[in-house]
């Protein structure tokens, strides 16, 4: 009995604990260093990560399947999510994070949130306010857990905001409205489930810069953003450089391969294994003839073919 007593008071506690970090809609400076501490440079005021621009032009220009098995490789198997529908399939989205957790609303909680938040001068309906936060080169990704009628969390009034704060676009396990309207607006793109004409519903913000699942990945505030016509790929901060510059020497070096296989001087086994010394010196030689590639040196050839397992 006196077990069951404890077992008991431990579950009532924990839910008085879960209620909390669920009202509170955002967490703590803190914490949130705590999730993203593997992140070693600078941050947002807030904790947020802050990848510097130079690596975000560089993430523009990668891959998304060789972002993807560097992360594998890394041990990371759930960053990325595909099934989207567009504004614009021709502008990929890329940028650190901001995410936004939205649930089923009840009028109790929905009373109270906007309640506080009205005193903490925050303005409008639940779904403006990560867009207040916003800076630039953020993405807004938004887990509305994958409601479409009543979920449109944007249309071309707030989409237009969200590019003038952030010059980006926005990620929603949800949907938007006004389709034509987001077309209009030169550099903007949506990754959404679908559109809808309804009006936003029954939803109501519970977590703004908190963890959130979206689909099958897990993404954590400052994660580097990269997406393609098949998808979106969620990087932690503190492996974008290492996951940008193994993307691009796979580049590079299929430039090579491809070079050398139509030349006859290296066989598809040579190439597709190991590579040796003499195979090295190949490309460093390679590289030296082709100034517009990017450069790379001997010691990081070295680094990056140490674990072929791409």
């Amino acid at each position: 009995m006196r077990r069951h007593c404890k077992i008991l008071l431990l579950s009532l506690l924990a839910g008085v604990c879960c209620c909390r970090a669920v009202k509170a809609q955002t967490i703590s400076r803190d914490e949130l260093i705590f999730y993203t501490s593997e992140w070693k440079g600078e941050r947002f005021p807030d904790g947020r990560p802050k990848i510097p621009d130079a690596l975000i032009e560089r993430a523009k220009k990668i891959g998304i399947e060789e972002a993807w098995t560097v992360l594998r490789n890394e041990g990371y198997n759930n960053q990325f999510e595909g099934d989207w529908k567009m504004v614009n399939d021709t502008i990929p989205v890329v940028g650190r994070v901001v995410t936004a957790m939205y649930m089923p609303s009840r009028p109790d909680i929905e009373k109270n949130i906007k309640e506080r938040g009205a005193k903490q001068g925050r303005k409008g309906n639940t779904n403006s306010w990560p867009i207040d936060v916003l800076t630039k080169g953020d993405v807004y990704v938004a887990d509305g857990f994958g409601k479409i009628r009543g979920g449109t969390l944007i249309g071309d009034n707030l989409g237009n905001s969200i590019f003038s704060k952030s010059g980006n676009g926005v990620i929603f396990d949800g949907s938007a409205r006004d389709l034509s309207g987001l077309k209009d607006i030169r550099g903007f793109n949506a990754f959404v489930r679908d559109f809808d004409p309804s009006y936003l519903e029954g939803m109501v913000l519970m977590g703004l810069n908190t963890p959130i699942r979206i689909g099958h990945a897990i993404v954590l505030p400052g994660d580097l953003v990269i997406s393609e016509k098949e998808g979106v790929l969620f990087i932690p901060a503190h492996l974008a450089e290492k996951v940008i510059a193994t993307a691009e020497f796979i580049a590079v070096r299929d430039d090579f391969s491809h070079a050398m296989l139509k030349s006859g001087r290296f066989s598809p086994g040579e190439i597709d294994s190991q590579w040796t010394s003499q195979l090295k010196d190949a490309f460093m030689k390679w590289l030296d003839e082709n100034p517009k590639e990017p450069r790379i040196t001997r010691a990081q050839l070295d680094a990056f073919t140490e674990k072929r397992t791409w």
